[in-house]
């Protein structure tokens, strides 16, 4: 079983932010599997897909994005995931806008979000997709990350998260992480 997690907020006011390319990106990959998310369960909006006899579980959680953590940990205890087979979608200011970098494993670097995962969780060697946000603006991140995408970038950001979600859904369907990242990075 997988637990493919991306990671936002769930106010409609967000929905546009960069902080949401996580959100964005997981509809990408239930796409893929074409599916829908239907239901509510451990602070998260859920999904479910089945590949070749294998059960995966898509996810938003609904605790905004410094608490993402709670909802994972919950998931993860509920679907008894492990470390392996989890991979998590998310904004990173520390990547140009529209790259994609996927990662085995690492640390939760400036990300709040990926800083509850560890923080409750205990883990660091999980899989995670990366979409960078990082433009040359003179703002604090904080506000930057809250701010809505530009209407010029849409396309960029799009392309950014469906890759993100193919990847997300080639890893879910067995693919080793390491040839994930040959293929998308």
């Amino acid at each position: 079983m997988y637990l493919i997690v991306g990671l936002g907020n769930p106010d409609k006011k967000y929905e546009k932010t960069f902080h949401n390319m996580g959100y964005i990106a997981v509809g990408d990959c239930a796409e893929a599997f074409d599916v829908k998310f239907k239901k509510k369960e451990c602070e998260s909006s859920v999904a479910e897909a089945f590949f070749g006899g294998e059960k995966i579980i898509l996810a938003r959680p609904l605790t905004y994005m410094n608490n993402s953590g709670r909802a994972v940990k919950q998931l993860m205890a509920k679907y008894k995931i492990t470390e392996d087979k989890l991979l998590v979608i998310y904004d990173d200011y520390d990547l140009p806008k529209g790259k994609v970098r996927i990662r085995a494993s690492g640390s939760a670097g400036t990300h709040n979000g990926m800083r509850s995962i560890i923080g409750e969780t205990g883990l660091t060697n999980f899989a995670r997709i990366r979409i960078g946000i990082r433009d040359d603006v003179d703002i604090p991140i904080i506000n930057y990350v809250l701010s809505e995408v530009r209407k010029e970038d849409y396309e960029l950001f799009g392309e950014a998260c469906k890759k993100a979600g193919e990847a997300a859904a080639t890893f879910a369907k067995g693919e080793d992480i390491e040839k994930v990242m040959c293929k998308f990075n």
